[in-house]
């Protein structure tokens, strides 16, 4: 069993979803779907969830989020299969929604945050960590459409063996969405010659009262910090082995779900094992 399960099926507090998520959701439980093929989420004003995807198997998945006046939601979505996924999320006014993303095997995620009333705020932490010859996406397209709304979405992916890698990120500011605060960065790693990672961070923007950033970036691993590692007794594979879970350990840090960010390092250990 991995660690996630593990985690989930022995904590109390935690309630698997079969169907519907529950309209009467509290933020005290941790709620979790494994493999769902279409899970309506809808958070009323004011309400709070905290939400588990697990893909374990190679299906296809839709995830359509509405979250009400001052909502708030946490999300975590794991692949360790080769998902299709789509995450649509519109949300009113001062809602926040905050997902984690973590792909462990090919998989290909399409995300759509629309922020539709004023001061909503929405996140987007992602890591992707491809070998041999997978093949990871990320799509997201944030959409500001109305004033006074941030966005942050941060990237990061890691290529070995044959594998691709892929990010394309949109921001959309429309006409009147005055001081939108958006921020996107893709950060990238190379593990060989045959790897690729293809990043794509773009800005769509039609207000001029705006605060607007975005960056990519595509390299190698360092080898000063190689050799320094080397220099107290590590093996290179150890040396190389840590600088990726360091780097990975960036996003995992951001899961706004605390208590899961020991199980997803595992993961990210074990992946690594494996690249």
């Amino acid at each position: 069993m991995n660690p996630i399960r593990k985690y989930l099926d022995d904590r109390s507090d935690v309630r698997p979803i079969d169907g519907l998520f529950p309209s009467d959701a509290s933020a005290e439980a941790l709620y979790y779907a494994v493999d769902p093929a279409s899970l309506p989420v809808t958070l009323p004003a004011g309400a709070a969830a905290r939400l588990v995807v697990l893909h374990e198997s190679a299906t296809a998945s839709a995830l359509r989020i509405e979250l009400g006046e001052g909502a708030r939601l946490e999300l975590v979505e794991v692949f360790l299969a080769e998902a299709f996924a789509e995450i649509e999320v519109t949300q009113a006014a001062r809602s926040e929604c905050r997902i984690t993303t973590l792909q462990l095997a090919g998989a290909n995620l399409s995300c759509r945050m629309s922020l539709d009333g004023r001061d909503a705020a929405c996140g987007l932490h992602g890591l992707f960590l491809a070998g041999e010859r997978e093949h990871c996406v990320v799509k997201l397209r944030t959409e500001h459409n109305v004033a006074d709304c941030r966005s942050e979405s941060f990237v990061k992916g890691v290529a070995g063996g044959e594998a691709l890698g892929e990010f394309c990120g949109l921001v959309y500011v429309a006409p009147d969405a005055q001081r939108t605060d958006a921020q996107q960065q893709s950060r990238n790693v190379l593990l060989s010659d045959a790897a690729r990672i293809d990043t794509r961070p773009q800005l769509e923007i039609y207000a001029d009262d705006v605060k607007c950033t975005h960056g990519a970036t595509v390299g190698q691993m360092d080898d000063e910090a190689i050799f320094y590692m080397r220099q107290r007794g590590l093996s290179e594979a150890q040396a190389r082995r840590l600088q990726i879970e360091g780097f990975a350990a960036d996003v995992v840090g951001r899961c706004g779900i605390e208590p899961l960010r020991d199980a997803l390092m595992q993961l990210v250990a074990a992946k690594m094992e494996r690249m």
